[in-house]
């Protein structure tokens, strides 16, 4: 059966380019990377470079406060942000049919490493901590309650591709009318776990991360949020297709061959009724770790046989982890929005062992006269993988 097709508003956002749309936009247009600085306390004896989410972040309101956490701030700076939309969605279907889906890998967890140095410390936990800022949970129902929501509300937790899988959900509720319109995206700020692991599996750079590149030594980590407003309303961007896999090849390693990659890419583009000649531009997952972009370039190779303009945008807003999938599914946004596309930051030097992909370049001009259908690949541990396809709407 013909489903309805589904809309996304104009997306809430904030990360290392900039908070909100114009911002984000203006940065990367001139591929400024300027927003990368370089921190220190993350890695022991390493300054390295941080996706530091830039501007200010407003208040959590006090009645909500066992929800107070940097994370959720993040949430309420990229909602604020399309606040119009949320409240035309509830103004219309009423507050018991406008949903929350959120990915999230962190939640609150910066909060629980300060609580737990304080009980190091003197034997309590603050008075001030609660556990509600901690769950991954937390970001869903905080943003629900601050809205005054009472439909589905809850967090898709699938390490890198969370946000991206938060879009099957989000749209799994309207299909099944559980929902009429969903607040849908992902969110994820700083914190010392995420550090910490990456750098006991040798995957942080110390430099600006080089996707492609055979000089590639790892990633960035950085922080951020973006938000739509999905619903059958006609708007800024059409959600045209999704395709999930789980290859479940290793706990931290893709497969080699991209198996999983290909499937999704392959069941997004049948689920949108489109072939790869139709995509006029693939945001890459393109990490800068070794195996990712290896199997990655494989996959996009294959299913792209005849090419694609494509490019990584994570040395711009670092690697925001469960927020990487609705942050460059905005940054498809903004492509289509403006008719450009996103340069590939790295430094040129071509991996002679991997595919070479028709990368963007500050010389890249996009085809004005192809339909603006963009896909965004997320790829994360466990073999978890989605593709999302969006085009212009009205």
């Amino acid at each position: 059966m013909q489903q309805a097709p589904l809309y996304l508003s104009n997306p809430g956002l904030v990360n290392a380019l900039g908070s909100g749309r114009e911002s984000v936009a203006s940065a990367l247009w001139q591929a400024d990377t300027s927003g990368m600085v370089e921190e220190t306390g993350w890695i022991p004896q390493r300054s390295i470079p941080v996706g530091r989410a830039q501007g200010q972040l407003p208040d959590i309101p006090a009645h909500l406060r066992r929800f107070n956490s940097r994370n959720n701030q993040l949430l309420l700076a990229a909602a604020l942000q399309i606040q119009a939309d949320i409240e035309a969605a509830i103004a219309q279907y009423g507050s018991h049919r406008v949903g929350v889906v959120l990915g999230t890998s962190t939640s609150g967890i910066a909060e629980t490493e300060q609580a737990l140095r304080v009980l190091a410390e003197s034997g309590e936990l603050p008075a001030a901590y609660d556990y509600a800022q901690h769950e991954f949970g937390s970001p869903s129902r905080f943003l629900s309650e601050y809205f005054g929501l009472t439909a589905l509300a809850y967090t898709v937790s699938t390490a890198c591709t969370s946000s991206a899988k938060a879009f099957q959900s989000a749209r799994n509720l309207i299909r099944h009318q559980l929902c009429d319109a969903v607040i849908v995206g992902g969110v994820d700020s700083l914190c010392h776990l995420t550090f910490n692991g990456f750098h006991a599996l040798e995957s942080i750079s110390s430099s600006l991360c080089n996707p492609m590149s055979s000089n590639r030594s790892g990633i960035n980590i950085g922080e951020g949020a973006a938000v739509f407003v999905l619903s059958r309303n006609a708007s800024a961007f059409q959600l045209l297709g999704i395709g999930e896999s789980s290859d479940a090849w290793h706990i931290s390693s893709p497969h080699p061959e991209g198996t999983g990659a290909k499937q999704a890419m392959q069941y997004a583009l049948q689920d949108a009724g489109l072939s790869a000649r139709d995509i006029w531009y693939l945001n890459l997952h393109a990490t800068a770790t070794p195996k990712n972009d290896a199997m990655e370039s494989l996959a996009v190779a294959e299913i792209f046989s005849a090419g694609v303009a494509c490019s990584g945008t994570k040395p711009y807003t670092g690697h925001t982890l469960g927020a990487a999938g609705a942050t460059e599914i905005a940054i498809c946004a903004l492509a289509i929005e403006a008719g450009r596309l996103p340069v590939h930051h790295w430094d040129g030097q071509a991996d002679a062992e991997i595919p070479a992909l028709n990368l963007v370049t500050a010389a890249t001009g996009a085809d004005t006269e192809a339909p603006r259908i963009c896909m965004s690949n997320s790829f994360a541990f466990g073999g978890s993988n989605a593709s999302v396809i969006l085009g212009a709407g009205l």
